[in-house]
Formats: structure tokens, sequence, C-alpha cells
């Protein structure tokens, strides 16, 4: 199925090629997306609406999340994705049990490209969102990661993050497979927790304890 000029741009913004601050020009846009202007324009102004978007003088920029934003962030991504685990844990067939395992395990190899690891860690918690089989959870956290995707760089590329991530999805999936779901909750939990002290550390290491925040695990 052909992807309308609102799901291109907005993907563009998830694989980073528009990074926070990057200005978006209509006529660009359609030019590279091979859509014509009025669609790139409705487009435009419905991510604008959402906040994705933001306006510097008369431009359109991809929008940044100062410090409150992204906690406020975090504490809604946590709890969400510890309800999704929870019922997940409840839920999720045996296939959909390997399938995360299986990501575990082929994810291992990429520890070395942190760009890669962030993308397959997306696919790993998008993958747990589905085995809850709740569509209404999933449309809420299809939101929230929307909103991730204005993080400009991966916490994952960090030393030693990518496998204490990876030993972190281990635990969650391990509580899904035994049908704890109190377990899971609060192994998914715990590393959203990890995950945003990985970058409140690296942020100050950066830039102080002001500025911008670098994109979410």
């Amino acid at each position: 199925m052909q992807k309308d000029a609102y799901t291109l741009i907005l993907d563009a913004i998830d694989e980073g090629i528009y990074r926070p601050g990057d200005r978006l020009v209509e006529s660009e846009l359609a030019e590279r997306f091979g859509v014509s202007r009025t669609p790139v324009r409705e487009a435009l102004q419905r991510l604008e609406t959402q906040q994705m978007l933001a306006r510097d003088g008369r431009s359109l920029i991809v929008a940044s999340l100062d410090h409150n934003q992204l906690a406020e962030l975090y504490v809604v991504r946590a709890e969400l994705e510890a309800l999704a685990a929870r019922l997940a844990a409840k839920h999720a067939a045996p296939e959909e049990v390997r399938v995360l395992q299986n990501m575990i395990d082929e994810d291992r190899g990429q520890l070395e490209d942190p760009e890669a690891l962030s993308r397959a860690n997306r696919r790993f918690h998008h993958q747990i969102h589905l085995a809850s089989h709740n569509r209404y959870l999933v449309q809420q956290l299809d939101l929230v990661h929307r909103s991730m995707a204005l993080l400009a760089t991966t916490s994952l590329a960090v030393k030693g993050r990518g496998t204490a991530a990876l030993d972190e999805h281990q635990a969650i999936v391990d509580a899904i497979r035994d049908g704890d779901g109190e377990a899971a909750a609060q192994a998914l939990r715990a590393h959203i927790s990890r995950a945003f002290e990985t970058r409140l550390k690296l942020d100050a290491t950066r830039h102080g304890t002001a500025g911008h925040w670098a994109e979410a695990l």
C-alpha cells in the first residue's frame, strides 16, 4: 500500500532523516517523496497540530523536547509499557514469545552499531505492544513513540548500555514467557527507568545541567 505524505514525513523523522531543528520546506518534500504540494501542505499542518513540528519565524522545523516534556513523556511511557508487558504475559501466544526471544538473540549481533540497535529496539518494544492484544493500548503507545522520534541521538551509544538493555529485554521476555504479569511489568518499568537515568547522565556530561535531550531508548 502506497504511503501518504503524512506517513512519509513522519517516517523520515522517525528514521532520523530529519532531526530536531531541521527546517521542512514544502517544495523540497514534494520533490523528495514524488507527491504534489497540496498533500504535503496538509501533512505539515497536521504534524504542526500534533506538535511534531514547530514554528521558527515563518518556517516549520522539527520540534524538540525540553527537560520537562521528556520527563513527562517517560512517566507516561513507563506506565503504558508496563501495562503492555503485564497484558502480554497473559495473552501472548507462544509464537509471539519466540519472536521476542529471536529479536534479542539477533540484536546481540548489533552491539557495535548503536543506530541499528536503536531501530531494533523500537521493533522489540512494538512487538510487546502487539502481544498485549489490546488495540487501544497499542494506539496510545504509538502516539508516545511518535513523540520519541523528536529525540536526536541514541543513548545506546553509551558504553555498556546496549548490552545492559538487551539483558533487561531478556528479563522482560522471561517474565512474559512465565506468564508472570507483575514481574513483566516491573522488569519493563525498571528498563525504562534505567534508560532515562542513562539519558540524564549523558546530557549532564555533554551539556551540563541544561540543553536538549538525546533519543529515547
